[in-house]
């Protein structure tokens, strides 16, 4: 089993969240009552859906994993796993969105994943360029 699927398995027991096909038309999401919280794009590669506000607050700790890819200007982090520690950081990260989607003002427009915006090498190949 791969990261991401066990990193979905445990999310979709969780009780604030429900499996759908992501809005992206790639994968498979995971939603609360309001909000796309996460899209499972592949076996390693996962769209959280942090909102913006979130992301400035821990922008400094997101930029400093190697798990992390950030897209300027976007909402959402991708996150890359490749071992049980990432899908760790990716289930802390939920939790983290879950309280920022319920506090984010209801005007707030919903934004694409970074789907396709961003590229996420290998941690191996990514030291040696």
């Amino acid at each position: 089993m791969t990261p991401a699927q066990h990193a979905f398995e445990r999310l979709q027991a969780w009780p604030d969240l429900t499996a759908s096909p992501a809005s992206c038309g790639t994968g498979r999401a995971l939603r609360s009552v309001r909000d796309e919280i996460v899209h499972f794009h592949s076996d390693r590669d996962v769209d959280l859906h942090l909102t913006h506000r979130a992301i400035q607050r821990f922008q400094y700790d997101l930029s400093g994993s190697s798990a992390i890819r950030l897209v300027a200007g976007s909402r959402w982090v991708t996150v890359h796993l490749d071992c049980d520690a990432d899908a760790d950081l990716l289930l802390s990260l939920v939790s983290i969105a879950l309280k920022a989607h319920q506090s984010r003002p209801a005007a707030d427009p919903p934004s694409g994943c970074n789907f396709h915006r961003v590229t996420v090498l290998p941690r191996t190949l990514a030291g040696e360029a």
